[in-house]
Parts: C-alpha cells; structure tokens; sequence
C-alpha cells in the first residue's frame, strides 16, 4: 500500500503544477531562474519553472500526505525533491537545445520520481524494489495519461 500512497503523492506533486497554469494562466507565475541564461546564452530552467508551480507542487504533497497516513515533513520533501528532479530535467533538455515541454522519454519522469524516492527511503522503509515499481508505475503513468489529459484540455500538448 505505502507504493500506490507514495506514487499517488508523486503524481499530486507533479500535477498540481500543470492545474494551477491551467486555471491561473500566467498568474503569479514568475519563472524560478528569474530569466537568466547560464554560460551556453540558454535559459536556466526556462520560463515555464515557475515559483507558483513550486509552491503548489510543495503544498499539495504537504496536504496530501498525512490523508495517506504519512508525516507531512515527509509529503513537503517528497514535493520539494520532486521539483528539484524536475528542474534537473528542465535544465539538461535546455542544454541540449530542446524547447520547454517537449517530451523526453526518461528524462522527463525519472529525475522527479527518483530523486525523491532516494529522500524519503530512510523515513519511508522502501526497498529498491519499491523505487523501480514507483518509477516505472510514474514513466508509464504518464505515457498513457497525458494523451487523456490534452484531450481534456488540461495539458497543452498530447505527451
């Protein structure tokens, strides 16, 4: 039960994010990299790594959490570190010249799943079994919802 309470969390804290654009639009949506570029003239994260998705993804797992019967502190660090997995990600596609949102199979998912997987494993008592179920429930988790989820409007693109 503690897999489907910490993937549950995992997809709470990933889309809260997508449903605050969606219903705020651009509002209160200041990019986390404040706009600069790193060394290579490419941006940071990108525009679309705002603090409002941050604050969203931290308060949802923090909320989330103890209705699952998990410690809040647990909930906030598994929100946190799974926004901190996602800006790895967002940083390495912007290195390699791929523009925000578009789709990189692995890279999109496993940075924001593992990462916070490794975090909470002492508190949580998960195994390396429990992280490879987690992640692979997440990677196909969202290869088979997001085409649902752009059809329901909620994402602006299929993937």
């Amino acid at each position: 039960m503690l897999i489907v309470e910490v993937f549950v969390l995992l997809v709470l804290a990933n889309g809260i994010p997508v449903l605050a654009h969606k219903l705020l639009g651009g509002r209160f949506a200041w990019p986390l990299d404040g706009g600069i570029s790193f060394i290579d003239g490419r941006p940071l994260f990108g525009a679309s790594k705002t603090w409002r998705g941050l604050v969203f993804a931290v308060l949802a797992a923090t909320i989330g959490a103890p209705l699952m019967g998990i410690p809040w502190r647990i909930g906030a660090l598994l929100g946190f570190t799974s926004m901190c997995g996602d800006l790895f990600s967002s940083f390495i596609k912007r290195r390699l010249s791929l523009p925000p949102s578009t789709r990189a199979t692995g890279l999109d998912q496993i940075p924001e799943t593992l990462l916070p997987l490794l975090a909470c494993q002492p508190m949580l008592g998960l195994t390396a079994t429990d992280i490879v179920v987690v992640m692979v429930l997440f990677l196909v988790g969202d290869i088979v919802f997001s085409p649902l989820l752009y059809k329901l409007r909620i994402r602006k693109r299929p993937y």
